[in-house]
């Protein structure tokens, strides 16, 4: 199913982004449609260099694997930037990847940040900005 097919199921009004996770966008789409991954985060300068606005609570974004089929609805529920070092256990937790703790989210988000400033040729570091998001699934 396409992403503007399960919009039009749901039957929501409005507005939607359609996007996948990045290297992993299955295994990460069925954590979503579980309800075991319910936040994620990216790097802010990326945003500020595409000059793209941050996402909004609120939002609704259709959730898709990595042949862009549909998986689910979700909608933004609460978005905050803080400096990398500064991101909460809590907020590991709730990215529900790997043991869920906040040292296995720096390991593997340290790497996915380096790798995605590097696109924009910037450098990561522990000040970095991240922008953290959180969601609930609206529909699957």
């Amino acid at each position: 199913m396409t992403a503007k097919e399960l919009w039009e199921k749901a039957g929501l009004s409005g507005s939607y982004e359609a996007w996948a996770f990045g290297e992993a966008a299955d295994e990460l789409a069925e954590l979503v449609a579980q309800g075991t991954k319910t936040a994620t985060c990216s790097a802010y300068d990326i945003y500020l260099y595409e000059n793209e606005p941050i996402p909004k609570e609120g939002a609704y974004s259709v959730i898709l694997n990595s042949k862009d089929e549909a998986v689910c609805i979700i909608q933004t529920t609460k978005v905050t930037v803080v400096p990398f070092n500064q991101v909460t256990k809590e907020h590991a937790y709730k990215e529900g990847e790997g043991d869920r703790s906040l040292e296995y989210w720096r390991e593997v988000h340290i790497d996915f940040l380096t790798n995605e400033l590097e696109s924009i040729q910037q450098t990561f570091n522990e000040n970095t900005k991240v922008i953290c998001e959180e969601f609930k699934v609206v529909y699957k």
